[in-house]
């Protein structure tokens, strides 16, 4: 018995679709379980990059390529990287006012 998965054929979207998945998954316990804020930054950051990995696989069509899903995932990536510079000042101004033990 071969562990090789030569009769599976996976193309590229499927390959995709399955990393977005496996990233969501990953991100969303990683947000419920992790007690430190970092921890839980990264995780929605690498959620909003799952988001935006399945977002952009969607956006062929059969007549070709739908601007609408690019437009938005660029839209998310300002949004996203405004969002963590915000928490993370927040986190430094907590951080410099009550350092941990």
């Amino acid at each position: 018995m071969s562990l090789l998965f030569t009769d599976i054929a996976l193309t590229s979207d499927a390959l995709f679709a399955l990393l977005g998945a496996l990233l969501v998954a990953m991100s969303l316990v990683s947000v419920f379980t992790a007690r430190h804020l970092i921890r839980r930054l990264l995780a929605v950051n690498i959620l909003s990059s799952a988001v935006f990995l399945l977002l952009v696989l969607t956006a062929r069509t059969a007549d070709g390529i739908d601007p609408i899903p690019h437009a938005l995932v660029l839209t998310g990536i300002v949004v996203s990287v405004s969002t963590t510079a915000v928490v993370l000042a927040l986190y430094l101004r907590r951080y410099r006012r009550e350092p941990p033990c």
